[in-house]
């Protein structure tokens, strides 16, 4: 009797998380045919493609196809690390992506808290607006206004030349490559990162601000012991889940902006992969590079979540 009382709790249990299943997908199916169209595309453009990855152990020919060409193991893999021009794109993706990562969290910290002490509403919205409205344009428009400006007959030469001064080819100039695309990135997507900073502000209990101030603290201290403090959760998720970007450098900015005069110091690893596969035919070897890429950023978007979790209990799974 037990036996059978035990089984009959059993399927029980099992009967009723049946029903409860088929009663939580119908009421949520309006939902699931909203991501539906989403999923299709993703499993189309981003996870059947991921088959062509077993081009980067062959020595691919197109007229062979993938299934006629000839095996070559780890050879494109041991490449990489012999071209200079691979090294010096990864150097180049690590400088800029670093670069970019440390600038995109210290400037929109500051921001935030600048704007934070505005008090009039009407200006502090149309700071935030002006600021943000940058994020909205695309790499292309961007660097036709970079063109635009700092070209030998833009803004920056013409003023140069009624100084006096020998006009200066900025974007042809490999010293000063980083520099532009590391500003112009910090210049388009800083106001993302100063609205994420804002809204945590606005979640510190103002109660806080209003103790300390009884205490005689002022403006500069209140920051530095309640503001910062408050907002350090999300700059610890900000930051860890920037790791993963480490080496994802911005393959549309670099693309619109460089030119073989600032190869050297501009090539990254997505425009040395574009070149390589799509420009030079050496499918193989740049399919290598990509997947190489992929393996890296992988293990760092991991290590990021993990970091996220540990000291800021931010997780997504």
């Amino acid at each position: 009797m037990k036996l059978i009382n035990k089984a009959g709790k059993s399927q029980g249990k099992t009967g009723a998380a049946g029903i409860s299943w088929k009663r939580e997908f119908h009421r949520n199916l309006p939902l699931y045919m909203l991501v539906l169209p989403a999923a299709i595309l993703a499993i189309i453009f981003c996870y059947i493609p991921m088959a062509g990855l077993i081009m980067a152990f062959q020595n691919y020919k197109p007229w062979l196809g993938i299934f006629g060409s000839e095996f070559a193991g780890l050879d494109n893999f041991r490449q990489i690390f012999e071209f200079r021009e691979s090294y010096q794109a990864i150097i180049n993706t690590l400088i800029i992506a670093v670069s970019k990562i440390v600038l995109g969290l210290i400037v929109p910290v500051i921001m935030a808290l600048l704007l934070n002490e505005v008090k009039q509403l009407g200006l502090k919205k149309s700071i935030q607006t002006l600021v943000y409205l940058p994020h909205f344009l695309s790499w292309v428009t961007v660097a036709g206004m970079l063109r635009d400006i700092l070209g030998l007959d833009g803004i920056i030469n013409v003023f140069l030349q009624k100084i006096g001064t020998e006009p200066v080819f900025f974007l042809g100039e490999a010293g000063m490559f980083r520099q532009i695309a590391v500003l112009s990135d910090l210049w388009k997507g800083f106001g993302f990162g100063m609205i994420v900073y804002l809204a945590a502000i606005s979640n510190i209990d103002q109660n806080l601000y209003e103790a300390a101030e009884m205490d005689g603290a002022n403006k500069w201290q209140q920051t530095l012991h309640i503001t910062l403090p408050g907002i350090m959760p999300m700059v610890i998720v900000m930051a860890t889940l920037s790791l993963g970007n480490v080496l994802n450098a911005g393959f549309d900015q670099i693309f619109n902006l460089y030119s073989p005069l600032t190869y050297s110091t501009g090539d990254i690893i997505d425009t040395y992969v574009y070149r390589q596969s799509l420009v030079n035919g050496q499918y193989s070897f740049g399919t290598a590079v990509g997947l190489f890429k992929s393996g890296i950023g992988l293990l760092l978007t991991v290590a990021a979540y993990k970091i996220a979790y540990r000291f800021a209990g931010y997780r997504i799974f």
